[in-house]
């Protein structure tokens, strides 16, 4: 008798030993449907020694239902899932559900009907009609999803289908995506590029895994020196990974990639239809998709032939997931590599500090591009202390800033005004009884956006209308915003510079990439004067006419507990500088504190990143934090406050007393109570040699926990709130 094991797509399950009924073939990797109770589940057979089930006779194995028409999982995708799943303490089924995360395209080949608009109009127009007709042009796709375009009802669409105003297109589901040239616009590169770009040459051709750290200044072409070695991978017909880390740079990117290769490559993000999901799966598991541009999650997808993997922007903290399976993309990236036996390039002008010492060591080859591309100077840097040279009252912009910024438009140049903090202001108070406006789900202070006249909290999503009074005292017209966001540095510009178009870039604004093709249209267009935005500026974007970057408090990222404080607001900071003087105009950076004598700001200012780093360096090597050291935060939550403390001092009172390894904790988290739950931590602190995700393991496995309690596992976090 044919007996397999299945991981099932449910973590609370584990594996399931099933038998093979008579004619059906299957092997490691075939993705089946197989019945669990009345139900049915998909599962995906498993090499029978790598996990382990529940002892059940061959008698009472029930037989699988059906193979699923999709190619089996290649055994490095398998050794993948295990891998993650083991290091990050994590279910082997949540991690399997990364990679089929398509449903619709375990279905087979199929055809649908998709609507566009007709031309016809209807004889009857309602204003949601109207509506409809005005948010569709040019869109073609279900009647479901051209509702959420339109922001309508599907009966206001199938009303407008009967009345032929939208008419059916049937399509094929998997229909092939155009493809890419490397020989379509080859570009001249300079020496230090083309000395890069042969070395991923060779590594991609001879095959094999190598990992790559491509350390290069901003704007020293780093992209383009990468896309001579997607170009060599195709050339071998292998696929390619590109992962970004914010979906507003896809837009920027695909517009690059377009004009290097003659077409788009396939995108895979939150933002895609469902239908493109499936498209999108079906083609990298058949291996007809050539280049795959994603977020983080683009990694589990099964890619039949996959030849290189690049991380652009590999230090960013978006690459970290904090929910689910805690992974970083980052260094999974590389282990994909090191089990397909391909090379891996992770591109950064600031690379993270575990990253360098990988290259230190010898385990990374560091390319390295120190001058910009096309003779482009990097920009001068100073720092404005605003002890000495403080804005007005009620200004944040100090003068000498202010003065430059007047210089630059008066010549027609653009600036751009960094400051990590969306909306209007951080907090919103009564200036009668002092009352402030919380977040009822978390401890946080409800932050104002006046674009959309809403308090909202950026942890759950929370919001609510500002009131005409206060909620505490009833006081009318008393509502005070303490602090600055965006949105209150750009209503200052356009009051000390009417003249000037102002532009606003942040995850609020530039949510799609619509949004964001829009918005650097407009910049490349010269159509915006000031740029004011977040992190999202501080990478990716290439604006020639940019020649003046001011940030706006540079202290802000180094206040509250986050342990890697210093090197993310250098690699903020130094991005966001590297924004200006791109083209062929000089650049400034100018950067206001009130500490220009901390380590990171003098740094930033003397253009030194090698000192920045060494010191950075010294200070993780005595603390045996990372790199030198482990992190890893258990996170205990639980609705009731009450439940979530005597969990977390369950857990803390039977802390294992192991060498190597210290355990701070339980305390409440910095953010005590998010999305209604209340969170306790606990941090642990292990030496490279210490066997830490087994300790955890053993330790956690004592405890039957109430299910409202939730326990967390955070293996190298990056949040510590």
């Amino acid at each position: 008798m044919n007996r397999v094991r299945l991981l099932v797509l449910n973590a609370a399950l584990g594996p399931l030993d099933y038998r093979v009924p008579e004619g059906m073939v299957v092997e490691p990797g075939s993705v089946v449907l197989a019945p669990l109770g009345p139900r049915q589940i998909v599962g995906v057979v498993w090499d029978e020694d790598r996990l382990e089930a529940t002892s059940v006779p061959d008698s009472k194995l029930r037989p699988l239902v059906g193979l699923l028409p999709v190619p089996p999982l290649p055994p490095e995708l398998r050794r993948l899932v295990e891998w993650t799943a083991d290091y990050y303490c994590a279910a082997p089924a949540s991690v399997a559900r990364m990679v089929l995360s398509s449903g619709g395209a375990l279905k087979g080949p199929a055809t649908m009907t998709e609507y566009r608009l007709s031309g016809v109009e209807p004889q009857r127009m309602t204003p949601q009609r109207a509506v409809a007709l005005d948010s569709l042009q040019g869109e073609q796709a279900t009647l479901r999803e051209l509702a959420g375009i339109a922001g309508v009802s599907e009966g206001v669409l199938r009303g407008l289908a009967n009345a032929g105003a939208l008419e059916p297109v049937i399509v094929d589901c998997d229909r092939p995506f155009p493809r890419a040239d490397p020989h379509h616009a080859v570009p001249v590169l300079n020496p230090e590029q083309q000395e890069a770009a042969d070395i991923f040459i060779a590594a991609i051709k001879q095959g094999g895994f190598t990992p790559f750290l491509l350390d290069g200044v901003t704007g020293s072409g780093k992209t383009e020196v990468y896309f001579e070695g997607i170009a060599a991978a195709l050339e071998e017909s292998r696929q390619v990974l590109v992962l970004l880390p914010e979906i507003a740079l896809t837009e920027a990117f695909l517009k690059r990639f377009e004009e290097r290769f003659g077409t788009q490559p396939v995108t895979w993000h939150s933002s895609l239809k469902s239908t493109e999901r499936r498209r999108a799966w079906r083609a990298i598991a058949s291996g007809e998709a050539q280049v795959v541009v994603g977020a983080r999650s683009a990694l589990f997808l099964p890619y039949a032939k996959l030849g290189l993997i690049v991380v652009d922007e590999a230090h960013e903290v978006s690459f970290k997931q904090d929910e689910g399976v805690r992974y970083n993309a980052r260094d999974v990236a590389v282990m994909r590599g090191r089990f397909a036996q391909i090379p891996v390039i992770l591109a950064s002008a600031t690379p993270a500090l575990e990253s360098l010492q990988m290259a230190d060591s010898g385990t990374y080859k560091r390319i390295e591009l120190a001058a910009r591309y096309g003779g482009a100077q990097l920009p001068d840097v100073s720092v404005i202390d605003l002890r000495a040279d403080p804005p007005p009252r009620g200004r944040w912009l100090a003068p000498q800033l202010v003065t430059e910024m007047e210089a630059r438009a008066e010549r027609g140049e653009q600036t751009l005004l960094f400051l990590n903090r969306r909306g209007y202001a951080p907090l919103t108070l009564c200036r009668h009884c002092g009352y402030r406006f919380q977040c009822p789900n978390c401890s946080a202070w409800l932050v104002e956006h006046r674009f959309s006249q809403r308090l909202a909290c950026h942890h759950c999503g929370h919001e609510v209308p500002p009131p005409p009074a206060c909620p505490e005292c009833g006081t009318e017209d008393c509502l005070v915003a303490c602090g600055p966001g965006v949105e209150r540095i750009a209503d200052e510009v356009t009051e000390l510079m009417p003249e000037a178009r102002v532009a606003v870039a942040t995850s609020d604004t530039l949510n799609t990439p619509e949004r964001a093709a829009e918005f650097i249209a407009m910049a490349e267009a010269k159509a915006i004067d000031v740029i004011v935005g977040t992190q999202l500026v501080t990478k990716g974007f290439h604006f020639p006419e940019l020649t003046l970057v001011g940030v706006v408090d540079a202290d802000l990222g180094l206040e509250g507990g986050d342990l890697r404080a210093a090197e993310r607001t250098y690699q903020q900071i130094a991005q966001v500088a590297g924004r200006a003087g791109r083209g062929t105009k000089p650049g400034e950076v100018l950067i206001q504190t009130r500490h220009p004598e901390a380590p990171v700001i003098a740094a930033l200012a003397a253009g030194d990143r090698d000192a920045f780093y060494e010191a950075e360096t010294e200070a993780r090597r005595e603390a045996g934090a990372p790199p030198f050291g482990r992190w890893a935060a258990i996170i205990v939550s639980s609705e009731d406050e009450a439940e979530a403390r005597d969990a977390a001092r369950a857990i803390g009172g039977k802390r294992p007393d192991v060498p190597d390894i210290a355990i701070l904790g339980p305390a409440p988290a910095p953010l005590a109570l998010l999305r209604g739950r209340y969170r306790y931590r606990l941090l642990i602190n292990a030496r490279r040699t210490a066997r830490l995700q087994d300790v955890i393991r053993q330790w956690l496995a004592q405890f039957q926990l109430p299910n409202s309690v939730r326990v967390s596992v955070d293996i190298d976090p990056y949040s510590f709130v």
